[in-house]
């Protein structure tokens, strides 16, 4: 009964670590979501600002998974460059690796104060203050769990099956090695396994060649759920996820037959062994780092060769099979797949114009128009094809997805006629006529452009999870783009009062664009409004009653 109680005290105590990991990753990506995305892109020039651009992210996420698939995205969008993507998966780990140390040091006593200030937070009304909340609150339960997982490691360390276990352990390093990774893919966190290595090695009753050891199997693991989760996406991703894992793998093959020779040497020096699990996370990670930034062209060339670009994969590709027409459940799935690829398309639309525009360069333009040919063909297609879809074979959810599949495909091709026959015009307009912007007006604009991206990015997730929460927070975003819309029009009219040149110049541009994109992010919004009344939370008008 005494060991029934123990498990469930260690379980427990991984989960509430497990959970505190995920609200970190949840709270600061609704509060600072686009701002992390926007800079994580923004922040890869160069090798240095790439490494401290994955860093600062997973230190923000909690999670280098989560990192290694946003850039693995970004790279797939041409956002990053392959190179530089495996350099800020070495800020990645690296970035994890000092998550793990500092959290082991000792500062339990603060998580009931983070708590508090956690849920103090979640009660406020914006999405920034409650994504601040639910990561304090995750911060706190985070700390708690530590100071379970060494309660409830105590009885552990005591047992003399343990002691047989790590016996056996320390005797077959390789096993060591697959055990840990095998721990780290099921949790999907190598530094949720670091911490619990740590617990357990507290009191001193794991060699430290042994701890060592442990720790290279949580770094290997821990490479394996992004690679797991980018199977099925464009190769360029699968490429960077790919990288990840066979830096980390090397390292481990090299750091393993050494792992004897570490220890001696961390036994010899005077730091204290209480964080032994840690240290050797953040040295070993720092190591890879050194090693494999220069080899990263290399890197590149290697994964390339071994997932090479498939001839014809690009626009041939679709995943409308007629032989699934009698199969509704596959049909609708195969059309969901191919409607969010006409999602990425808007959003490569939406970039390539919003990059015209910053940069004032015409060529950006050019393919805007193919692009929206394909969404044309593409949203054509879809409604034939469900169209088609065996009606007696379609329960009631299955009719409500069917219809839901090809409203979100209309509102995306509306959304791309208002980017070819509105946006695009306007952009080399004021290209052609060598018109500027005022600062303060292509400030605006550029925002407003990042806010629309980060949008039709939340209604791809929407449309492919119909998760109510995220579905009600893009209908809020939609009101805060109307603010937005109303702030920089009543501030270019201002401008103009003011008899401001440029403003003058650009007027009908301007607002016309800020027209156009208060237009998509309502088609953008649409996405939403089924998931929320299937969920109750739709009402009828927004129309104030008399009383």
């Amino acid at each position: 009964m005494e060991s029934v109680v123990v498990s469930i005290n260690l379980f427990g105590a991984v989960a509430l670590l497990l959970f505190g990991l995920a609200q970190i990753k949840d709270g600061m990506s609704r509060a600072f979501g686009a701002r992390l995305r926007t800079g994580l892109a923004a922040g890869t020039r160069g090798g240095l600002r790439s490494f401290l651009a994955g860093l600062a992210a997973t230190i923000a996420l909690q999670s280098s998974t989560a990192t290694a698939l946003m850039v693995a995205s970004f790279v797939e969008k041409d956002l990053i460059a392959p190179a530089m993507a495996q350099i800020v998966l070495l800020g990645a780990n690296v970035g994890t690796a000092m998550t793990a140390w500092i959290v082991a040091l000792g500062l339990g006593w603060l998580s009931p104060m983070l708590i508090l200030a956690g849920v103090i937070l979640l009660r406020g009304r914006s999405a920034a203050r409650q994504g601040a909340g639910a990561a304090l609150a995750g911060v706190g339960l985070m700390l708690l769990s530590l100071h379970l997982l060494s309660a409830a490691t105590d009885p552990i360390r005591q047992s003399p099956a343990l002691n047989l276990f790590i016996t056996m352990l320390g005797d077959a390093w390789p096993v060591a090695l697959v055990f840990s990774a095998v721990l780290a893919v099921l949790a999907s966190s190598s530094l949720a396994i670091v911490v619990l290595i740590l617990s357990l090695a507290a009191g001193g009753g794991i060699e430290t060649s042994l701890v060592i050891v442990l720790v290279l199997g949580a770094n290997l693991g821990g490479a394996v759920p992004p690679v797991l989760a980018t199977l099925k996406a464009p190769v360029a991703a699968r490429r960077v996820a790919l990288g990840n894992l066979i830096v980390r793998a090397a390292g481990c093959l090299l750091a393993l037959p050494l792992a004897g020779y570490g220890a001696a040497l961390l036994d010899m020096s005077p730091v204290s062994h209480a964080n032994l699990a840690v240290d050797a996370h953040l040295l070993f990670n720092l190591a890879v780092a050194a090693i494999a930034w220069p080899l990263s062209p290399l890197l590149l060339r290697l994964t390339t060769a071994l997932l090479p670009e498939k001839q014809g994969a690009d626009s041939g590709h679709s995943y409308l099979d007629s032989h699934d027409l009698d199969r509704p459940v596959a049909a609708l799935a195969g059309a969901s797949r191919e409607v969010l690829l006409v999602g990425d398309l808007i959003e490569r639309m939406l970039r390539q114009a919003s990059e015209a525009m910053r940069d004032g360069d015409v060529a950006k333009l050019n393919e805007i128009s193919t692009l929206e040919g394909r969404v044309d063909r593409i949203q054509h297609d879809i409604k034939v094809y469900v169209s088609k879809v065996g009606q007696e074979g379609l329960g009631r959810k299955d009719q409500r997805r069917a219809m839901d599949i090809v409203e979100y495909a209309i509102n995306l091709e509306h959304i791309g006629d208002i980017i070819e026959k509105g946006i695009r015009p306007e952009i080399a307009k004021k290209i052609d006529l060598g018109l500027t912007f005022s600062a303060d007006g292509k400030s605006e604009l550029e925002r407003l452009f990042a806010v629309t991206l980060d949008n039709i990015r939340m209604a791809q997730s929407v449309f492919s999870t119909r998760n109510a929460g995220l579905a009600r927070r893009l209908v809020e975003v939609k009101e805060d783009v109307r603010r937005l819309e109303k702030q920089s029009s009543e501030r270019h009219l201002q401008r103009l009062r003011d008899g401001r040149a440029d403003s003058i110049q650009t007027s009908s541009v301007h607002l016309d664009m800020l027209r156009d994109l208060k237009r998509i992010n309502a088609h953008i919004a649409a996405v939403a409004h089924p998931i929320l009344d299937e969920n109750g939370l739709l009402i009828e008008s927004r129309i104030k009653q008399a009383g």
